[in-house]
């Protein structure tokens, strides 16, 4: 089984001092990990805070969003350039609370999932269906549909040595996390969906689940064998709950 990867998204949370105290616990407390890769995902302004924190540690940094375009004038946007002068590596894309809230299509998405690649960076690509289109039984269609207008854009090696986050919306932030088997089957799913494309990419591609993940339910996801990880949301705030979550995921290593 491949090493895991474990994703903190702050969200929109944070200032100086608690950042400090916050990334002080994770170097104590994630330090002596050996079987898993740990990021987190910080709003803007703080990325010269993780930078300056962050170096030398086994703990890598990125950002929550990035523009479509490369330079320009796009007040407001910041680009992949601006991400990596502060030593960003990751990058989340597409995340179901941006693309609702600014109306992100699919097409959008899948450029700054390109600009992410072109650039350097590891995206980190959201999908996910919401409890509407679960109940009716189309998730797989919607998630496809997510992951295909990509690989129709771009080809599906762009997926190779990048990150997939699947999210069901109605998980995030509800305390309501799909099960292993409702996870796992849906991972396995993306895998073979990519796989169908290009075999190469869709192997080298990490799958984390994302939605209401706590150390308790942390076990029973990450000894799942399309489960490569998590991106973690409310929990990651707490070095001590983040550091229970990136423990699991380091003793399912085998």
């Amino acid at each position: 089984m491949p090493r895991k990867l474990v994703v903190a998204n702050w969200k929109m949370h944070g200032n100086l001092n608690t950042n400090q105290h916050l990334l002080n616990g994770y170097i104590e407390k994630l330090s002596a990990l050996t079987h898993v890769d740990v990021v987190v995902c910080v709003p803007y302004p703080y990325l010269a805070q993780a930078q300056l924190l962050l170096k030398n540690t086994n703990i890598a940094w990125g950002a929550q969003n990035l523009s479509k375009d490369t330079v320009g004038a796009f007040t407001g946007e910041v680009s992949a350039n601006m991400l990596l002068d502060f030593g960003a590596s990751y990058v989340i894309i597409g995340h179901s609370e941006r693309a609702t809230a600014y109306c992100e299509s699919d097409e959008n998405i899948a450029t700054k999932f390109s600009q992410a690649k072109a650039h350097g960076l590891t995206p980190i690509l959201c999908v996910g269906e919401t409890l509407i289109e679960r109940e009716a039984g189309v998730m797989e269609m919607v998630v496809a549909k997510q992951i295909d207008t990509i690989i129709h854009t771009y080809g599906a090696s762009i997926f190779a040595n990048t990150v997939i986050s699947y999210e069901p919306i109605w998980a995030i932030g509800t305390g309501l996390a799909a099960t292993g088997e409702q996870a796992q089957s849906m991972h396995k799913f993306i895998r073979n969906r990519i796989a169908s494309f290009d075999e190469a990419a869709a192997t080298s591609l990490k799958i984390l689940y994302g939605g209401s993940v706590n150390p308790q339910n942390a076990v029973q996801l990450f000894v799942m064998q399309d489960i490569n990880g998590g991106l973690i949301g409310k929990c990651s705030l707490s070095a001590h709950e983040f550091e229970a979550i990136c423990q699991a995921a380091n003793q399912s290593f085998s």
